[in-house]
């Protein structure tokens, strides 16, 4: 009797999903836009098209080219912000930037940025308004720092060089008893011209004028040797699309305990909620609190900056170093096989990762470059800020360097010397 209802409770199961299932129509309201409510702006035609993205080799100051590893990193689906799994990768992230900048402070993550973010960060978490700053200017960099100061109504002071050339001890020992301030900045590495600026003994020196010292190495890292905490330095900051390789975005930053102690005994809050130093040490773990929501971070960048992390730390910072230093060594005396001088005259302050040169009188610098990009699809750069029509920059970072690269691009840049018009002007 009990099989019997079960087969027959199957055979009206079989006969109900046999039969077509009828649902009762509802009536659809009709609404009646008014002229108000109708679409004025039309779907772009463009965006009805697959998306075109050109293949190109990035030699200039940069972006550089993206690595499988990382693109495939860049692209995994994303998680939550708040995520478990978030915060250890965070908690990687900021890891590898203690192993990239050589620092133990705790006070390390990476803004939600490219650079231009950690500049800001830096100087509107250190400085209040009256301070005195003094900014070391020989490029953009040291120009940008100073513009962000002024607008926090800092009292700035300028250490000035021309494009080109680096600061001596002595000339910075001399700026900084004469302006006693509270924060010095210098760059690292100026990609506008090609400079790689000494740090030795800067932090000491500093430290000694009761200063901060804030250093930019965002066109450096990973390239040329760099010690936060042997060199004495309170605020560090890079970015994550040069020799890291990874998409611009992120921006890793540190700052040593005297700066921490600055930043969080301000008289007033910092002019910025995003950038506020107080909730980004509390989102990255870095206070030893539970983390709160500030902003929700770009996750899959965080994703791509932690495999540029990983892929420096597996390499080797000393091994880095050696290679830019090799593969620029090789485009330097490439350039002058082609009969090109160097713009910085110093082997030793050269930027290992950048390269500028000036070309030959009368060659138009935005013609060479648009013929190396149409028909070598390469980039290569002219200057920028204080060096805009005297140099033309040629990067060579992380993936990037390569003595193949080298070749290509040298090979690229023959063929527009014979082919561009030189003005006999």
């Amino acid at each position: 009797m009990h099989r019997a209802v079960i087969g027959s409770a199957s055979r009206v199961l079989q006969a109900t999903a046999r039969a077509p299932l009828r649902l009762p129509v509802l009536p659809v309201p009709r609404y009646h836009a008014m002229s108000s409510q109708q679409l004025l702006v039309p779907p772009p035609a463009v965006l009805r098209q697959p998306l075109a993205i050109p293949d190109r080799l990035l030699l200039g100051p940069g972006p550089s080219n993206v690595p499988p590893r990382i693109l495939a990193a860049g692209g995994r689906q994303l998680i939550g912000h708040l995520h478990k799994e978030m915060f250890q990768i965070m908690d990687e992230i900021k890891l590898g930037i203690q192993y990239a900048f050589q620092t133990q402070n705790p006070l390390t993550l990476a803004i939600s940025g490219p650079g231009h973010c950690a500049m800001e960060a830096a100087l509107l978490n250190a400085v209040e308004a009256g301070e005195v700053v003094l900014m070391a200017v020989n490029g953009i960099w040291g120009e940008r720092a100073t513009d962000i100061s002024k607008r926090l109504e800092a009292d700035v002071h300028q250490l000035v060089k021309l494009p080109g050339e680096y600061f001596a001890l002595k000339e910075i020992e001399e700026a900084l008893a004469q302006h006693k301030p509270s924060l010095f900045f210098i760059t690292h590495g100026e990609s506008s011209s090609g400079v790689l600026q000494p740090l030795d003994g800067l932090g000491e020196l500093c430290h000694r004028y009761k200063c901060l010292l804030l250093v930019d190495s965002v066109a450096s890292l990973g390239g040329a040797p760099i010690l936060m905490d042997q060199q004495g330095i309170d605020i560090l900051y890079s970015g994550s699309q040069k020799v890291l390789n990874a998409p611009p975005g992120s921006a890793p930053i540190s700052f040593s305990e005297r700066a921490r102690k600055k930043i969080f005994s301000r008289r007033t809050k910092p002019p910025s909620f995003f950038l506020d130093m107080g909730w980004l040490a509390n989102y990255w773990g870095c206070d030893d609190k539970p983390r709160m929501y500030h902003h929700t971070a770009p996750i899959n960048s965080f994703f791509s900056l932690r495999e540029g992390l990983a892929i420096l730390a597996e390499q080797g910072l000393e091994n880095s170093w050696k290679l830019h230093k090799e593969n620029s060594l090789y485009l330097c005396a490439g350039l002058q096989q082609l009969g090109l001088q160097l713009f910085v005259k110093e082997q030793e302050v050269r930027l290992p990762t950048i390269t500028t040169f000036v070309l030959p009188e009368g060659f138009d610098w935005k013609e060479v470059t648009a013929f190396i990009m149409n028909k070598h699809a390469i980039e290569i750069s002219g200057g920028l800020g204080p060096s805009a029509g005297k140099v033309l920059r040629i990067g060579l970072m992380g993936y990037n360097s390569t003595k193949f690269n080298v070749d290509r691009v040298l090979h690229a840049l023959k063929d527009a010397l014979q082919h561009c018009h030189k003005n006999k002007l």
